[in-house]
């Protein structure tokens, strides 16, 4: 079992509105170099939102269908969409289970990225939140072929996450508002990446929070 019930997955979810808040201006910087200059502002509401939505009493999968759906209708932009689609695949691949073995909490990860990959007809390289989200998959799914324990996986993908954001900086865009640019997007870092590497890394920090207690 990971550890992800539905008050640990409450916890995921006002833990990555916390980070998002506190880093609202360095998003918003971000997107302002490649893009509308909105992204963080728009995320923070869109994470005030899912959070204000959250069930009280529900299952891990529903919790995160909830936040995806809130964020789907309170953010603006591209953002709404894709962080509303990536909460509510993950979700829905949980279905009922609340603390889902490790291999259901990968397979939730890897639905995620596919709706992602979906909606925004983006792959890795594109220099989008891809770039984050489908090292971070990868690597959980590593960790746990290793006999890693689920906050190790956890960590495993927010550490990847992290890394894969840093690696958008020499990339061109490919995709979204950023790619008008062309040239002129290489040597900044992309705000979606930046922002999904938070969210992972707030799921690392709440499976950590509730191995520890146990």
């Amino acid at each position: 079992m990971t550890g992800l019930t539905g008050p640990a997955a409450r916890h995921w979810i006002r833990r990555a509105a916390e980070l998002v808040s506190a880093d609202t201006e360095r998003l918003t910087r971000l997107d302002a170099a490649i893009g509308d200059g909105d992204h963080g502002h728009n995320l923070d509401r869109g994470f005030a939102a899912a959070v204000a939505a959250l069930p009280a009493d529900a299952p891990a999968g529903k919790v995160l269908v909830a936040a995806g759906r809130a964020l789907l209708s309170k953010t603006g932009g591209a953002s709404g969409p894709l962080y509303g689609t990536m909460l509510r695949r993950a979700g829905r691949r949980l279905a009922d289970l609340d603390d889902p073995p490790a291999a259901d909490l990968g397979a939730a990860l890897r639905a995620a990225l596919d709706g992602v990959r979906e909606l925004g007809q983006a792959a890795e390289g594109d220099k989008t939140m891809v770039d984050a989200l489908a090292p971070a998959v990868a690597a959980y799914e590593a960790a746990l072929a290793d006999g890693a324990p689920p906050p190790g996986c956890a960590r495993a993908a927010a550490d990847a996450a992290a890394a894969g954001a840093d690696a958008t900086v020499p990339m061109r865009a490919r995709k979204g508002r950023a790619s008008y640019l062309g040239e002129r997007s290489v040597g900044h870092l992309d705000p979606g990446a930046a922002s999904t590497a938070l969210v992972l890394r707030a799921l690392a920090e709440t499976l950590e929070g509730r191995w520890s207690e146990s």
